[in-house]
């Protein structure tokens, strides 16, 4: 079997040889530079890389990724498509071998997109951006997802069990060409539910309420919007844009429509928890952040958010008990807290001082 790790590139010197060296369990190694002024194309040459250079104007995630892909050789069997911020934990090649097959047509492997101050995973979700050669092309402005354009039925998606990439961001990089690219994809595809959620989210990022709630409550009536854990999601930033507009209210009203559209999911209760917080509601914070407890299987989806799996809900607790007098609990739930993130000086700090007083 032959494989390709295929990729776009801009300005990315400082990620150019670890990721050649992630990515070198590869037969081929292929990168689409878009314009680097920092010598990224060269340096990738000098690494063995085949590079080319072209400019994508006016610029499209989804036109850049397929250019990349038709710089891949017609004989290659399967396509790894990366970015030069992300890194495969070794061994990957041997564990997409043992997982494929000639009936399936892309891989889904786990995908770490952030890791938390102290290395732990933080979002972490399931990717498929390992596919067949040909019958693919990319789609979509930003946030581009792999279309089937191929003869006949799309194969099997595999379950690629040991493979991992793990995603290293430079925080500097302007994410500003997003909006303008997400509206645009909305109004090519405006029956496309998630477009219509990455949008509403982008719109919350940037403060802008009402436009948030308009876009996500479109996102909601779209016949194809039946992914219940993204529609909580979409209800949940509603609330957030309610919370920012100051009307907790109507933000509590929707932050229980996603606890009731998703019950499987902790974050909708951490976020009815966390405005309970604000409003002294102590009691509704025990039950809220209990309720999220209770779910201990932690699904492998970018709508699951680091801190509903990390020390926030005992922290919660932990300040809760405490201001209802209840001293053994706070402790209790004090040290659950620092167990999850055992070098934060506050959680040590509440920790000792629950110790000193009960």
């Amino acid at each position: 079997m032959k494989v390709a790790v295929y990729a776009i590139s801009k300005n990315e010197i400082g990620f150019a040889e670890r990721w050649v060296s992630s990515m070198s369990e590869a037969d081929e190694l292929v990168v689409l530079d878009t314009g680097s002024t920092d010598g990224t194309a060269e340096r990738l040459r000098e690494l063995g890389v085949r590079t080319e250079v072209r400019e994508v104007c006016p610029w499209r995630f989804d036109r850049a990724r397929n250019l990349s892909l038709d710089l891949v050789p017609e004989d290659v069997d399967v396509c790894v498509c990366t970015d030069l911020d992300e890194v495969f934990r070794p061994g990957w090649r041997a564990a997409l071998e043992a997982c494929w097959g000639e009936d399936v047509s892309r891989g889904r492997y786990r995908y770490v997109w952030s890791f938390r101050e102290d290395g732990s995973e933080g979002v972490v979700f399931e990717q498929e951006k390992i596919h067949r050669r040909h019958g693919y092309r990319w789609k979509h402005p930003v946030h581009e997802i792999l279309e089937w354009t191929g003869p006949g039925p799309e194969g099997r998606t595999a379950v690629l069990q040991g493979v991992q990439l793990d995603h290293y961001p430079d925080a500097g990089k302007s994410r500003a060409q997003y909006l303008p690219l997400l509206e645009l994809a909305a109004a090519e595809s405006p029956e496309d539910d998630r477009c219509a959620h990455y949008l509403g989210r982008e719109y919350l990022f940037r403060r802008r309420w009402n436009d948030c709630i308009r876009e996500l409550l479109r996102h909601l009536s779209l016949p194809r919007a039946v992914w219940r854990d993204e529609r909580a999601a979409s209800m949940r930033c509603i609330g957030a844009a309610y919370r920012g507009k100051g009307d907790p209210g109507e933000a509590r009203n929707w932050y229980l429509r996603a606890v009731a559209e998703a019950p499987h999911l902790r974050e909708p209760y951490i976020d009815t928890a966390s405005l309970l917080y604000s409003e002294g509601d102590w009691e509704g914070v025990l039950y809220f952040t209990g309720c999220a407890l209770k779910i201990t299987e932690r699904p492998l989806s970018y709508i699951c958010e680091a801190d509903s799996w990390g020390s926030y809900p005992h922290d919660l607790r932990a300040i809760a008990y405490y201001k209802t007098g209840r001293l053994p609990e706070a402790y209790r739930e004090a040290e659950l807290a620092l167990a999850r993130e055992p070098d934060n000086a506050r959680l040590r700090a509440n920790v000792e001082y629950f110790r000193s007083v009960i």
